[in-house]
């Protein structure tokens, strides 16, 4: 019998100044980038959360909290790969995950391919086992405002 399980992730971030903007682990050239503990990462965050709420282990603040100064400046590979080692550990795999980056600007679209590329190489996935899509928020809300930006995703694990 094959056993399955899903998990949803979603993070949130304001827009800073003087950051760079990481999404999925690659650095997206911007006048701004997103305020965090970390390195902000809103779309590998959302993946850790996902993964970890798959297992039902919470989610990245229990294991990474922003109060401990040794994530300060992170990278957020870290959090995915630990997320991932976790899934390892309990005899899961990592069938797919589909993510969804939601940010007013700048357009993201010539960097679908090399966030879904680090992404599969962070989970030791195939491409096509990667979805990355991107959204504005048509000017409504923080997001839409251009105050903050977002990412959600969806993972499935099987046994």
């Amino acid at each position: 019998m094959i056993a399955i399980r899903t998990g949803l992730g979603w993070d949130n971030h304001r827009i800073a100044d003087g950051r760079p903007l990481i999404l999925g682990g690659i650095t997206v050239p911007c006048e701004f980038g997103l305020d965090g503990h970390s390195d902000a990462d809103i779309l590998l965050h959302a993946l850790t959360d996902a993964l970890l709420g798959a297992l039902a282990l919470g989610d990245i603040g229990m294991h990474f909290p922003d109060t401990d100064p040794q994530w300060k400046g992170a990278s957020s590979d870290r959090f995915l790969l630990h997320a991932a080692k976790l899934v390892r550990e309990r005899g899961w795999t990592i069938s797919n995950v589909d993510t969804t980056v939601v940010l007013q600007r700048p357009k993201l679209k010539d960097f679908r391919e090399a966030i879904r590329a680090n992404i599969a190489r962070l989970l030791e996935l195939d491409i096509d086992q990667v979805g990355v899509k991107f959204k504005t928020a048509e000017k409504v809300g923080p997001v839409g405002e251009g105050k903050s930006g977002e990412a959600q995703a969806i993972a499935t694990l099987v046994k």
